[in-house]
């Protein structure tokens, strides 16, 4: 019978200590679209392939920018860019934090040694001193009766998880912006040629409507509007290289280097644009980004918090025990008769405490809540970030190829203006406006060009990583 009832005991300990406080974690239903709004292309919808759903990072997309230059930088960026080494960091102290946390479900193994001399008799004075030595293992354990320290556990990994997710989404956004920032440094030196270009034409001009004037063919105000026009352009080279020297300083911090150039002979106008969007993308991918995935995490880390809270309501139980030798003199410390062991247990729990720990515990729920809600706004910026840039992508399409033509046309105004000008058909306004408008069309069609590539970016970038 004492056998059965130290098995029972052994029994119900084992069953309460495999029990944890607060509730399971289950990942958010929304109720989110089957497919993008914005996603105009006809097609049959494509397979969801749940592997490479599970694959965080697919680094491959940024290497359908085709150009050479731009993967130098990127990987420069990934190899030395402060902000992604620190998210490195945290990874491994997030690793090594699992680890401390763990390390509290199992017994712990101190070493205690003692040597006291001491003169005390309660009864009388005396001159004898006693002298004491001791060493011993003790072995202490908290058992986790409640499940406080594999909540805790449970949060730590879940910690873990949203700190890797994380590093995935600085990574995900350091190569964003360096594709960001090289496009846009293409696109001022695009701009910069073409106020260069018509700063030397404007300049060519002026001397030709100059030497007219000389001669009292065209009157000084003709002269003086050409003027306006040559420094207007003159303007404009040293608004894009002061752009162009910001925009390479940009990139240099990306990329961990000092201020200075960015050497690439690339012209934005040989850009390669990336293969058109398939139809039909399924709305699933866009699980894959890291920074939702990240919120899940964090929530789940959050949710296992409010078990830590319960825990903390109840009584904790722990072990002692300690086994070694003891001896009044040092040399004898060793032997068999100086053996010392005791062993022991300890309930601590809270009493009254004025609500403390039940408090504790709404306030973990609260947290949790803000958490779930910062998961679903996550969620839904991410829906619309990728239906802005499926928007961009078709109707800057359609608007380069409107900007190209007007272009075109503006060109062919100017020609025309200056033959008629010339022939003293029209007045020097005329000019004037087809020169301007010519000037204008050429910087937003190569501005155009930039944003439509920027375009497919964004959506890469909003789908965690291309399609």
């Amino acid at each position: 019978m004492k056998k059965f009832l130290i098995y029972l005991s052994f029994f119900i300990l084992l069953m309460v200590a495999s029990c944890k406080m607060g509730p399971n974690f289950k990942k958010p239903v929304l109720n989110n679209p089957q497919a993008f709004l914005n996603d105009s292309l006809k097609g049959d919808t494509l397979v969801y392939d749940s592997v490479y759903n599970d694959s965080l990072m697919n680094l491959a997309w940024w290497e359908l920018f085709q150009d050479s230059n731009l993967q130098e930088l990127i990987k420069k960026a990934i190899a030395n860019n402060q902000d992604y080494l620190i998210a490195i960091s945290r990874l491994e102290e997030a690793r090594a934090n699992l680890g401390y946390v763990k390390a509290d479900l199992y017994p712990k193994v101190d070493i205690s040694a003692e040597a006291t001399n001491s003169k005390m008799n309660l009864l009388g004075p005396t001159n004898e001193s006693l002298d004491r030595f001791s060493i011993a293992p003790v072995l202490s354990w908290e058992i986790d009766f409640w499940g406080k320290v594999r909540r805790a556990t449970e949060s730590a990994k879940a910690s873990l998880l949203a700190t890797e997710y994380s590093q995935h989404k600085i990574m995900l956004s350091l190569i964003s912006d360096v594709i960001s920032n090289y496009f846009l440094l293409l696109d001022y030196k695009a701009r910069h040629g073409i106020a260069q270009k018509t700063y030397e034409s404007r300049k060519a001009y002026l001397e030709i409507i100059t030497a007219r004037f000389e001669k009292g063919i065209v009157p000084e105000i003709d002269v003086n509007q050409a003027q306006i026009q040559e420094a207007q352009a003159e303007a404009a080279i040293y608004l894009y290289e002061r752009l162009i020297k910001k925009t390479e300083y940009i990139l240099r911090l990306l990329i961990g280097e000092n201020p200075g150039e960015v050497v690439t002979e690339a012209k934005l106008s040989k850009q390669i644009v990336p293969p058109e969007v398939p139809p039909g993308l399924p709305s699933q991918l866009i699980e894959r980004r890291p920074d939702i995935r990240e919120a899940e995490q964090m929530l789940a880390a959050q949710n296992a918090q409010i078990g830590v809270a319960q825990a903390m309501r109840f009584p904790s139980f722990s072990l002692t025990a300690m086994f070694g030798v003891g001896s009044n003199e040092l040399s004898t410390l060793t032997s068999a008769d100086g053996l010392i062991w005791s062993v022991g247990g300890q309930m601590l729990g809270p009493l009254f405490n004025f609500n403390k720990n039940k408090r504790r515990v709404d306030v973990e729920r609260e947290r949790t809540k803000q958490m779930l809600l910062t998961y679903e706004k996550t969620v839904l910026t991410a829906f619309k970030e990728v239906e802005d840039a499926l928007v961009e992508i078709s109707t800057y399409k359609n608007e380069l190829e409107a900007r190209r033509r007007q272009v075109s046309a503006a060109e062919n105004a100017l020609r025309l203006s200056k033959a008629r000008y010339d022939r003293g058909v029209t007045s020097y306004l005329e000019v004037l406006e087809s020169n301007r408008q010519l000037f204008d069309a050429e910087l937003i069609a190569v501005q155009t060009f930039d944003e439509y590539l920027r375009a497919y970016l964004k959506l890469y970038k909003a789908l965690g990583g291309g399609w």
